[in-house]
Formats: structure tokens, C-alpha cells, sequence
């Protein structure tokens, strides 16, 4: 090995080949560096998929307890007040009696009035048959009005628990 550095040192290169040299020397640190550079945005971008990972597991398990919470809770409460809406239709019987179902009359227009109300359309003209019995007794009146009721306590319930699961929602995402 001493020998060829030996042999070298007396060789006198021309000045072209020492700039092609120079310059496959620079192209080669130039280059060094660039993989540098890449390895390390790499390494960068790679870091930052996993947290976004991470961050979408834990939204993903955070949204999964608001939903399973926001569902028990707003189940029961639904389920109470169908079965509370049951037993006040049940009892229409001891409030509403046979004498009261044989004094009150339930005509043909007011049972045409109920029935536009809650299609939310129009009853249209009165007619003379109106003021004739429906055969809509009292009792029935009240179990009806107590069935609508209930459901519409229900669905109140539903919209309020929708309501809150979407906040409990917009939370996990902050």
C-alpha cells in the first residue's frame, strides 16, 4: 500500500481531472446529505401517521362510550315513560266511567277536528254532519289522548338524547 502512494506522489494530474474530482466529491456529500434529508422526512411523515392513528383510535373509543352511555340512558328513560303511558291508559276507566261515557257526546266534528290536528292538514269546511255523534266514546277520547301523549313524551326524550349525544360528540372531537 506504501509503495502505490509512493508511486503516486510523483504523478501530476491535469487540472480538468481535479475539478471532475472536486465535483464527484461535492455530487457525492450533495447526494449524502439528500438521503439524509429524505430519511428524516420520512421518519417525520411516519411519526406523524401513527399519531394521527393513535388520535383516531382514541376518538373512535371516546365516541363509542358517548354512544353506549347516551343509548342506556335515554332507552330507560324512554322505556319509563311508555310503561307510565300504559298504566294512565289502563286507569282511563276509574277516571272516565260508563255514566260519564253515556252524558258526554263526542260529535262528528270535533273527532274531524282531532284527526286534522294531528295529520297537520286542514279539516276542510264544516259540514252539518258535524254536530251528529261520532261514536267516539269519552273513554276512548282519553285513551287516545293519553297514548298520543306518551308518545309524544317519548320522542321528546329521543330528540333531547340526540341532542346531547351530538355535543358529547362535538366534545370528543375537540
Amino acid at each position: 500500500m506504501m509503495g502505490a502512494l509512493s508511486r503516486l506522489q510523483g504523478v501530476v494530474l491535469p487540472a480538468w481531472l481535479k475539478w471532475v474530482a472536486i465535483a464527484a466529491l461535492c455530487a457525492a456529500v450533495y447526494g449524502i446529505g439528500r438521503l439524509h434529508e429524505a430519511r428524516h422526512g420520512s421518519e417525520a411523515l411516519s411519526d406523524y401517521v401513527a399519531a394521527q392513528a393513535a388520535r383516531a383510535v382514541m376518538v373512535g373509543r371516546a365516541q363509542t362510550k358517548v354512544v353506549v352511555q347516551t343509548e342506556i340512558k335515554y332507552r330507560d328513560r324512554i322505556q319509563k315513560i311508555y310503561l307510565k303511558g300504559e298504566v294512565i291508559e289502563k286507569q282511563v276507566p276509574v277516571y272516565v266511567t260508563a255514566a260519564d261515557n253515556a252524558e258526554c257526546h263526542i260529535n262528528a266534528g270535533f273527532v274531524r277536528s282531532y284527526d286534522a290536528a294531528w295529520s297537520g292538514e286542514p279539516a276542510g269546511p264544516a259540514a252539518g254532519t258535524d254536530r251528529d255523534p261520532s261514536g267516539v266514546s269519552l273513554a276512548e277520547v282519553a285513551e287516545t289522548t293519553a297514548h298520543n301523549a306518551t308518545t309524544c313524551l317519548a320522542w321528546r326524550e329521543l330528540a333531547l338524547g340526540l341532542r346531547e349525544h351530538y355535543l358529547k360528540q362535538q366534545a370528543v372531537l375537540k
